[in-house]
């Protein structure tokens, strides 16, 4: 991963890349996010880390251009519970579980790429394997699977 990034805010909400020595837009912070790069951006006239501010505004204009960025549900949750019980969560274990989902995503798509560059035939292995499974009755009224 590449290195942190200082980032000054200025009071007329210009930003400034310390590391290119030029001023910067929210878009051009997501573009260094995106190559890897930490960010910490510091209010110059009070020298508190507004990192968090500046993020959620890059989220905000995301959502507002995909009208859904983060399901709803969580959204409620978020507001219902806000710091009292969610900061921890998201503090110690949000990122690792994403982290985590995304390693094994990247691990499924490779070996899914490496079956396909194989040449494996998945259609006939998918009609063995599904060949007695009735997907309507998977299920019985328990909740549990049939056998």
């Amino acid at each position: 991963m590449a290195g942190t990034i200082i980032i000054k805010k200025y009071p007329n909400r210009r930003l400034y890349n310390t590391e290119e020595s030029s001023y910067i837009t929210l878009e051009d912070v997501s573009d260094l996010i995106k190559k890897g790069f930490r960010v910490q951006v510091i209010d110059v006239n009070t020298q508190d880390d507004v990192t968090p501010l500046i993020l959620t505004q890059i989220i905000m204009n995301k959502a507002k251009e995909d009208n859904a960025i983060l399901p709803v549900s969580l959204l409620h949750l978020v507001i219902q519970y806000g710091e009292s019980h969610l900061h921890d969560f998201f503090d110690r274990y949000l990122e690792t579980v994403i982290q985590n989902y995304l390693g094994l995503r990247k691990q499924m798509d490779d070996q899914f790429k490496a079956y396909m560059d194989l040449g494996v035939d998945f259609s006939s292995m998918a009609e063995k394997t599904f060949k007695n499974i009735d997907p309507m009755n998977f299920f019985s009224s328990s909740g549990k699977e049939k056998k």
